[in-house]
């Protein structure tokens, strides 16, 4: 590769390669693509780890790829629509915040009485 830049005779089909980089690759050393796992979580991922959301984007990146964007966007919806829950969790939120004042609710009537640990008058280890 040195000898490709420091040549005076151009050789075909390396001028993209002369000036697209400098001497090294770093991401290519490295072994990572910055540029795809930072925007596809499904991607290959530094340690090898799959992200929380990694099936539902796989089946959404595969439901969509290849049919343009304004067919996907009908065809595939409900493979989108998983995937945005899975990252924003507003509708287990949304669940969780009617369980807890359920559960205020039962407290002020009385009918539920919230076990020891929960109160933090739990009985002294030894």
């Amino acid at each position: 590769m040195l000898q490709l830049l420091l040549s005076p005779i151009p050789v075909p089909g390396t001028l993209f390669k002369r000036l697209a980089m400098p001497f090294f690759d770093i991401q290519k050393r490295l072994g990572i693509d910055l540029d795809r796992w930072m925007t596809i979580q499904s991607a290959d991922q530094p340690h090898k780890i799959p992200s929380r959301c990694h099936a539902f984007e796989k089946e959404w990146i595969e439901c969509s790829h290849g049919i343009g964007a304004i067919r996907a966007e009908k065809e595939c919806k409900i493979e989108y629509d998983d995937f945005v829950e899975c990252l924003r969790r507003q509708k287990t939120m949304k669940r969780l915040s009617a369980i807890l004042r359920q559960r205020n609710k039962l407290i002020k009537e009385g009918k539920y009485t919230p076990p020891l640990y929960h109160t933090g008058k739990e009985d002294p280890r030894p």
